[in-house]
């Protein structure tokens, strides 16, 4: 009797010669497959620029570098003297950036607006959900932000890397945006990340409103907060990086075709070994300023808020860690 070409339900035992047989093409298949992914000796191709899609960025972010259990430590009482002149700051404070100790304080837990200097958490945060070479598309509400803004077009296609230049040399109010709503979703969102990464920091003293601190409301954070937030940041060599970079010369498509961000920081290049961070300044906030630099091994970390004369300020702090570190 003819058997029928499909037989439901009835399953037939193979052979042992049949086994063997599936094993030996199984086996020959994955040699040849990892023969093919075995890199030759000419040299790979870099990878193509991939589109950012918010809601793939959410479920597969980037790894975050891993925090010390205390990024600041205050094992003795910090000196509050010994400078050659007061600060203009209302608030300061000075930390060894290699191991957090903080070595010099004037109110380090006030709370104040602290503008632009906002820019420090958003950088860290996007960079943690953001490659390089991934292309963001402006969103539309982007050219609206207000008022320091490079000029960001709505829907332009724009390399990741770009904008953190423009983020924190220039200061790009639109480039703060336009990151938030690229590796985030939305500005809401954003915000959201922002104020849990604050908490898993362990800061009580700080609240984000705005991604780019133009917005001073409810937008608050202290020295301490402030330096404990760039120890974080510099973990990231990318922020290093940007944040040194005194000048930068970026190709942009046309009908621009080139960009020149030049760092506000104006103590790169003017004092002896600073290497970073990033200014503020809006009329409630008054000039905020983060700064570091390098000596002999020696590496220190200065915060100034709400200053009238903000590099002198962090001159003297910096001088008095040289000083007594040295």
């Amino acid at each position: 009797m003819a058997l029928p070409v499909l037989q439901g339900g009835v399953r037939r035992r193979r052979t042992r010669r049949t086994g063997l047989l599936l094993v030996a093409v199984v086996v020959l298949a994955g040699a040849f497959g990892a023969w093919q992914a075995w890199p030759s000796g000419r040299k790979a191709a870099a990878p193509a620029p991939r589109h950012v899609r918010p809601a793939r960025l959410r479920a597969a972010k980037l790894s975050p570098p891993r925090a010390p259990r205390h990024l600041l430590v205050a094992s003795r009482a910090p000196a509050r003297g010994g400078l050659d002149r007061p600060l203009t700051a209302s608030a300061a404070i000075l930390v060894d950036e290699r191991t957090g100790a903080v070595l010099w304080a004037k109110h380090e837990h006030l709370r104040l607006p602290i503008a632009s200097t906002t820019k420090i958490m958003t950088a860290a945060v996007a960079l943690e959900r953001l490659s390089p070479h991934d292309v963001v598309t402006v969103d539309p509400s982007v050219p609206r932000s207000a008022p320091f803004r490079e000029g960001l077009r709505a829907h332009e296609r724009v390399q990741a890397w770009k904008l953190f230049y423009g983020l924190l040399l220039y200061s790009g109010n639109d480039d703060a945006l336009a990151l938030a709503i690229g590796s985030a979703g939305s500005r809401g969102a954003f915000l959201s990340l922002m104020n849990r990464k604050a908490r898993a920091l362990g800061l009580r003293d700080t609240h984000f409103t705005s991604p780019s601190g133009v917005v001073d409301r409810g937008n608050y954070s202290t020295p301490w907060d402030l330096a404990t937030i760039t120890r974080y940041a510099l973990q990231n060599p990318r922020f290093r990086a940007v944040v040194r970079t005194r000048v930068k010369h970026v190709a942009w498509a046309a009908p621009t075709y080139s960009k020149i961000y030049v760092n506000k920081n104006h103590l790169l290049g003017s004092y002896r070994g600073a290497d970073g961070i990033k200014t503020g300044w809006t009329t409630i906030a008054s000039h905020c300023l983060v700064a570091s630099a390098h000596r002999h091994g020696i590496r220190l970390l200065a915060v100034v808020l709400h200053s009238s004369d903000p590099y002198p300020d962090a001159r003297r702090l910096l001088d008095y860690g040289f000083r007594t570190r040295g």
